[in-house]
């Protein structure tokens, strides 16, 4: 701010330009939202409650197109293996595990994990291009790791057999398939999810994006649809695979190893585009 004398002796205040204002990060009326809820952040509680419902929200609307396909021909068409639908019964057993596997394996790691490394919430939001960068780094990350527990798990058949078999019971995937695992395998995929956000020491706001990004791309990988709006059709060039990479991966089993990308599956030789639904009997024959 500054004062100035007007020729006829007045006096005038008036403030300098916007660069003399401070500098507020776009996403701080967001943080300081979050902030209000400090003591449920900082309860041991809250991250196995912040997993179980983003997953379940995110499961909801594909499980409304599965009751819905059957009475409304336009959802078959972008239901990737129309000739299959999960049952209730189905729907149900996955439910049931997810809750249960949420309460007796994923509680009592998290609450080791917040007793080893208390929550923190500093004053100041992150900056969106520090918020977005670190976000694609830990996807990558994830996808990585994921990539080489994933194909190692299809390479050896004692692990196969032993941890990663229960993920593919199912043939046709449906959104509530994606936490349907073994506890070895959903204790390794939480270890991916954690390690880059700790080696990159991401601001919480960054982990919460980068936690609900990896629930809804994993979700939406097993949810069987293959939407105008999907996210593989936002990507260009083919570098991220999405709901029909890896749906084919449950036809197939020996391709598609990677969650998200598509680039490992390229450089190792096992990437496989996906078919047309009619070519789908003939993959399973």
């Amino acid at each position: 701010m500054e004062i100035s004398t007007h020729h006829n002796g007045s006096t005038l205040l008036f403030c300098n330009q916007p660069d003399d204002l401070p500098n507020v990060p776009a996403l701080q009326p967001l943080w300081d939202f979050v902030r209000r809820r400090e003591d449920l952040i900082k309860s041991p509680f809250f991250p196995v409650l912040f997993n179980f419902a983003i997953y379940t929200a995110f499961c909801l609307p594909f499980i409304a197109l599965d009751l819905l396909s059957p009475w409304i021909s336009v959802l078959r068409k972008y239901k990737i293996q129309p000739q299959a639908s999960p049952t209730p019964q189905m729907v149900s057993l996955c439910l049931a595990q997810s809750i249960y596997h949420h309460i007796v394996c994923i509680f009592p790691v998290t609450v080791a994990h917040w007793y080893w490394r208390p929550v923190s919430l500093p004053s100041i939001a992150p900056e969106v291009p520090a918020l977005l960068l670190q976000v694609a780094v830990c996807l990558l990350l994830f996808d990585f790791l994921s990539f080489l527990w994933h194909l190692l798990h299809h390479k050896v058949p004692w692990l196969y057999k032993n941890f990663h078999k229960i993920h593919h019971k199912h043939i046709s995937t449906f959104a509530l398939t994606t936490q349907y695992a073994s506890v070895w395998e959903l204790l390794w995929l939480g270890f991916f999810a954690v390690v880059g956000p700790m080696l990159l020491r991401c601001h919480p706001l960054t982990e919460m994006t980068f936690f609900t990004a990896n629930i809804w791309l994993s979700v939406e990988d097993h949810s069987g649809y293959d939407l105008p709006w999907s996210t593989h059709r936002l990507v260009p060039f083919g570098l991220y695979g999405g709901a029909p990479h890896h749906d084919l991966h449950h036809l197939k089993f020996k391709f598609n190893y990677a969650p998200y990308f598509t680039h490992w599956d390229r450089l190792f030789g096992t990437l496989s585009h996906a078919v047309k639904p009619n070519q789908v009997k003939g993959i399973q024959d």
